[in-house]
């Protein structure tokens, strides 16, 4: 009996498979490049995961894999990449899975912003933008219908990219002009900007119910970009704030459709009360699914598993023993170029609440954006008996180390 993951997050994999196996299943891995995790691998007793090199955006040489695999029983896909590749599989073959429709739904921001609108669930509807079209009114038609200061996205990004804030005018033609010539995912939307601190909601909805599992800081860079630089989980709230939220996570994830699975909900706290950013149809990437296994006191992986079988998860209901709170900070080169390793690791441990480095660049890798998430090369991660304690631990320890560069050198 089998569960096939179609690519993973960087870190998890080793708990994933503990997971499986926990379930009387095998957990098969389809990737274009193993190399990315070295890490998770490198720490697994030889044969825990069945590893297959596969172009994994080749859906038809995915649904080859998948029809060759000895007793399918459900099919994981964790990431924003290939969420769309994995609901149409899930679909074709007819594995367990979410309705293929809501995801599509949930990859769509401007889509998501629009109906939560409708549903009385934010202020602010999504205004759709062309860049090319060189419309000289449209500055203007921008500020009568979002205001400044206003955020214009790409519906399917991920990771901070393609971001711009926009304060007044002359950040918000400069926003229009570079958003003309980038790349995006999906289409240019603007809404309004929601000025407080951002969240993200761990959360696991079963049978259109939602149990709010905790929360996660998200410090930022300065404005004007949003580089994701600290996280820590869970966030202390009152208990009245905390049982708020969840009702509110409920009505939101209801209103898209939302019947199971983890969601990892980003949202500011402003002073009107919560205002959704967007809704990922996963568990936290980068260390939060990590975080979220220790603080809880429990292995959260296996809920994963058990949705993809189309059961229960018994983390729905479970009382959760707890653990150490924790907290993360993403660790960046002060400058591009070829990433040639980590100074200060022998430092910590020498630092308080057992701080260590997770890798996610490879040395040889180019890191040429600095502006969001494509530019950390690793993790610094730290444990203490309140986030807020481990945040401080986690800075202290990511001041030690410096991330090395060199200038690249083409040809």
């Amino acid at each position: 009996m089998t569960v096939v993951c179609l690519e993973s997050l960087t870190f998890g994999l080793g708990h994933l498979a503990r997971a499986a196996e926990s379930l009387g299943e095998r957990l098969r891995l389809l990737t274009r490049d193993p190399g990315w995790y070295a890490y998770e691998l490198g720490r697994l007793p030889e044969g825990a995961v069945e590893v297959v090199e596969v172009d994994t955006f080749d859906t038809d040489a995915v649904a080859a894999e998948l029809s060759g695999t000895p007793e399918l029983r459900g099919l994981i896909s964790s990431t924003d990449t290939w969420t769309l590749v994995g609901a149409e599989l899930t679909a074709r073959f007819g594995l367990p899975g979410l309705d293929p429709a809501v995801l599509r739904l949930t990859r769509d921001k401007a889509r998501v912003r629009d109906l939560l609108y409708e549903a009385g669930l934010t202020r602010a509807r999504a205004v759709e933008v062309d860049p090319a079209r060189g419309d000289t009114d449209l500055p203007a038609l921008l500020r009568k219908e979002v205001g400044l200061p206003a955020v214009l996205k790409d519906t399917a990004g991920t990771g901070s990219r393609n971001v711009w804030l926009a304060r007044d005018e002359t950040e918000l033609e400069t926003a229009l002009r570079e958003a003309a010539g980038s790349s995006l995912a999906g289409r240019l939307f603007a809404e309004p900007y929601f000025s407080g601190p951002v969240y993200s909601a761990e959360t696991l909805t079963w049978q259109g119910r939602t149990r709010l599992l905790g929360v996660s800081s998200r410090l930022m860079s300065r404005e004007p970009r949003f580089r994701e630089e600290i996280t820590a989980f869970p966030v202390a709230f009152p208990e009245t704030r905390h049982a708020s939220l969840e009702r509110w996570l409920d009505e939101v994830l209801a209103a898209v459709g939302y019947t199971d699975r983890f969601a990892h909900v980003e949202f500011v706290l402003t002073l009107a009360g919560p205002e959704i950013v967007e809704i990922n149809p996963r568990i936290g990437g980068a260390l939060v699914a990590e975080g979220m296994c220790r603080a809880l006191g429990v292995n959260v992986h296996e809920a994963m598993v058990e949705t993809a079988l189309g059961r229960r998860p018994r983390l729905i209901d479970a009382e959760l023993p707890g653990g150490p709170a924790v907290a993360f900070v993403l660790g960046y080169p002060e400058r591009p170029g070829v990433f040639t390793g980590v100074a200060g690791l022998e430092r910590l441990a020498d630092m308080p609440g057992s701080p260590a480095w997770y890798p996610v660049k490879r040395v040889g890798d180019r890191i040429e954006h600095l502006d969001d998430s494509r530019g950390y090369a690793g993790i610094v991660y730290a444990e203490a008996e309140t986030a807020e304690l481990a945040t401080h631990r986690a800075v202290a320890a990511a001041n030690a180390l410096r991330v090395l560069t060199e200038r690249a050198v083409d040809g």
